[in-house]
């Protein structure tokens, strides 16, 4: 189990740049794959970009890639997410997601945990 905290969301320009971070406790943070999704008003909740758990392998949608970065730092129990070059369109709630699966050393069955952070809200101004 993780818990997850975003923060870093404001009220920024067309064209501005935002970081957002996502700080996790309990659990081992490494054992999760991490993720970034959005949801704007009246909209279903979109993925925006993962990351591994070891920092090696990341996926962006076709709507942020080349704008946005994801990261993480296994030390820090942290996950981030660089926004550049934002839109109008970017406006949305953001939520940090933690993934784990795999297989469980001691009863040997598999699983597929996701947790979720309350979200921090992206406004981007024309």
């Amino acid at each position: 189990q993780v818990h997850l905290a975003e923060s870093g969301g404001g009220l920024v320009q067309a064209g501005d740049s935002l970081r957002l971070s996502c700080a996790a406790s309990g659990g081992t943070f490494s054992e999760y794959m991490m993720g970034w999704f959005r949801q704007a008003p009246g909209k279903e909740r979109e993925f925006i970009a993962a990351i591994s758990r070891s920092g090696i392998y990341t996926r962006y949608a076709d709507s942020v890639k080349g704008r946005f970065t994801i990261g993480r730092d296994n030390a820090g129990n942290m996950a981030s997410l660089q926004m550049y070059s934002l839109k109008p369109e970017d406006t949305a709630v953001y939520y940090c997601n933690a993934n784990g699966i795999g297989t469980d050393p001691v009863s040997a069955q598999a699983y597929d945990y996701d947790y979720w952070g309350r979200g921090t809200q992206v406004t981007v101004s024309s």
